[in-house]
């Protein structure tokens, strides 16, 4: 029998609330509309009070609710289910005191780095980590609240839109290891102070950490120094990775090989070759910094680079699949969960390796400050680089790109997605590689959907 995640009297005594029955509960969500079998509903205020949505959550099999208002059905009441919720993640913690535990931050890249790390915290025993993009005030602590007694190792993906973010949830979850990515232009609205601001919200990741920790740093991040600096002030000891001699972990070669890569590396001084499940060059650099952090975490290196060699690219960061719209079949990488000025450069060098033509989608870096204009313009430069025969742009930011572009690189230009989308599609030919990135916020996703109908559109039109 499987041992549950929460009993109902150990939500009460985290949370200091009072059950009204006695259930188990096997997972916890804050999502109505995905409510598994066994669930504890958490009813968080917000837009919409969460209470609205008890019924709903019953109706899909939830076991109990952590409620701040009275309800008939199985529950633990509350003062305040926010601070509940932050209460029963600590305690989750507690009781798996022993686990090894990871943050990971950064501008760019932190989602698809920490599953990777996950991959391999996986195959060495019980593991846990953060599912989807769970990296803010209220994920952290869910995903907290979510990690069984039993796990051995954990990995925590943390984000910020503003100063004072990481901090909380760092000492929320007390990490062992805390790997930074990089420091990038990204929430630039939020930081008058520019990138200093940024690099100083990111080191707050140290803040929950005892002396000992160990804090991985990219070395050919520009922000590197500072951030080692900040961590030995907390007396933290500090692993490198990067490009450069001396580092703990130093990137020689980056080799594609149909749908993988060969990554040449020196780790601690002696040459170690691995394969991972990736081909965009700035993997190599990702690869080594999941080795780190995995071997902080006890796992065993033939282990974790089995995890990498399986690791793949996740949907909206680098997931590519063949399609056939009309007489043209494509190759579709889609990278539109999010996008950056960093990214968007990683991006375009992934770009440059692809066979055929190679066309760019984007949409609109949102958050990017005053200077968002010049920062879509400076896209040129880099498009340039990576031989991107045609742009297609979406919305008044890449307007400026559009403007930047010589005349036989641009593809098309519309105010939003939707109006781009019927453009990319009328201009596709056979053999194309197809790159689609930008924003959340300047749906970058709906092209990529456009296009995935249109080949569906095809195929039914051939039965």
């Amino acid at each position: 029998m499987v041992e549950p995640l929460w009993t109902s009297a150990e939500i009460a005594a985290a949370t200091g609330g009072i059950a009204s029955a006695a259930f188990v509960c096997a997972g916890v969500s804050i999502d109505s509309r995905s409510i598994e079998t066994g669930d504890l509903f958490v009813a968080l205020a917000g837009e919409r009070d969460g209470h609205e949505f008890l019924p709903g959550a019953f109706q899909r099999g939830a076991a109990g609710a952590l409620v701040s208002k009275p309800s008939d059905k199985p529950s633990v009441m509350v003062g305040d289910t926010f601070v509940a919720l932050q209460a029963l993640g600590l305690a989750a913690r507690e009781r798996a005191k022993n686990a090894r535990r990871c943050a990971v931050t950064g501008s760019v890249g932190k989602t698809s780095l920490t599953q990777a790390i996950a991959a391999g915290l996986a195959k060495a025993g019980p593991s846990h980590t953060s599912v989807k993009s769970y990296n803010n005030h209220i994920g952290v602590p869910l995903t907290l609240a979510r990690m069984p007694k039993a796990t051995e190792r954990a990995v925590f993906e943390m984000g910020m839109n503003h100063a004072g973010e990481i901090g909380p949830l760092s000492r929320q979850v007390q990490p062992h290891v805390a790997l930074i990515t990089t420091i990038g232009p990204v929430h630039m609205e939020a930081f008058p102070d520019g990138m200093e601001g940024i690099a100083k919200a990111k080191a707050e990741v140290f803040e929950g950490m005892e002396s000992g920790g160990l804090a991985i740093l990219n070395a050919d991040d520009g922000w590197g120094g500072f951030l080692a600096g900040e961590a030995k002030k907390r007396g933290l000891e500090v692993a490198a990775f990067g490009s450069q001699a001396g580092v703990d972990a130093q990137l020689l070669g980056f080799q594609v090989e149909g749908d993988s890569a060969v990554v040449r590396a020196r780790l601690h001084g002696v040459d170690f070759p691995f394969r991972i499940g990736q081909t965009a060059p700035h993997w190599g650099l990702n690869g080594l910094a999941a080795l780190l952090a995995m071997e902080a975490m006890g796992v065993d290196l033939e282990v974790a680079t089995q995890a990498l060699a399986a690791y793949t690219p996740l949907a909206g960061r680098g997931l590519s699949r063949k399609l056939h719209i009309g007489g043209a079949s494509i190759l579709l990488i889609d990278e539109s969960y999010n996008a950056n000025p960093l990214s968007m450069r990683a991006a375009f060098k992934a770009l440059a390796a692809r066979p055929g033509r190679k066309v760019a989608v984007l949409t609109d870096m949102l958050e990017l400050g005053p200077e968002a204009a010049t920062w879509h313009a400076g896209l040129a430069e880099p498009i340039e680089d990576a031989s991107v025969d045609k742009v297609f742009l979406a919305g008044p930011l890449m307007k400026s790109l559009w403007d930047a572009l010589p005349p036989s690189r641009r593809g098309a230009w519309a105010e939003s997605a939707d109006k781009l989308s019927p453009l990319v599609l009328d201009a596709l030919e056979s053999g194309d590689t197809v790159m689609v990135k930008g924003s959340n916020g300047s749906a970058a996703g709906r092209v990529v959907k456009a296009i995935e109908a249109g080949a569906l559109e095809t195929a039914g039109e051939g039965r």
